[in-house]
């Protein structure tokens, strides 16, 4: 008898559930290097703004990466249609503000 192939949604979960902890590493790293130059000496108040955009940008993705990340948990995964969008704009903000700040 054949076997029909079925694709196996847990390991796509897994997979797409490591891939938003990666992210979100990569996103700390991210937030370290811009709240950097508020610790310099002579930081103003631009630099400490800055630093608490990031950080505020940074915490937002980790919320948003714990949610999709429980999401994936479920059995069905449950889709992540407004997190993922939601995740994009604050990259999307977050690069603008990276832009300003090599700008200025």
């Amino acid at each position: 008898m054949t076997e029909l192939w079925t694709p196996d949604h847990g390991a796509a979960a897994e997979r797409t559930r490591l891939a938003w902890r990666r992210t979100v590493l990569s996103a700390s790293v991210v937030g370290l290097l811009a709240a950097r130059p508020a610790f310099h000496p002579d930081a103003g108040p631009r630099e400490w703004v800055t630093a608490a955009l990031s950080a505020l940008g940074w915490t937002v993705l980790v919320a948003l990466a714990y949610r999709r990340a429980r999401g994936l948990g479920r059995r069905p995964p449950h889709p992540g249609r407004r997190t993922i969008a939601a995740y994009a704009l604050t990259t999307i903000a977050l690069a603008v503000l990276a832009s300003s700040v090599v700008m200025l």
